[in-house]
This record gives structure tokens, sequence and C-alpha cells, in this order.
């Protein structure tokens, strides 16, 4: 199972409802937190989604 490791570099703050939703969606809410998710087509389209907000800190097979 592959899996990418996302830290959150922006702040929700005056950002629109659903990139805030997205960033919990990925269980970041502060800042310079990292996760490591399942490198799916899903988390791949939300990290697309707030890419502005979020870095791919690195890729795990």
């Amino acid at each position: 199972m592959a899996t990418i490791v996302v830290k959150q570099i922006g702040s929700p703050i005056r950002r629109p409802a659903k990139q805030r939703e997205t960033l919990i969606g990925l269980g970041l809410n502060k800042m310079h937190k990292t996760r490591e998710l399942e490198d799916t087509p899903a988390i791949r389209g939300m990290v697309r989604k707030v890419s502005h907000m979020v870095e791919i800190i690195e890729e795990r097979e």
C-alpha cells in the first residue's frame, strides 16, 4: 500500500468553507501538522483542491 505524507503550510482563515472542510477531511487543522495518508485517487483529489495550503513531503511505497 502506497502512502503520502502531507503537511499543512497555509492557514484556512478567510478561505471558503469547502476548503476548510477538505483540510479537516484530510486530518489537518493546525499549521505545520503532518499526516500520513493512503495514496488513493480520492485523497489526491482532496490534496489538489487545497494545494495552495498543503504540500506533499514524501511518497512511500
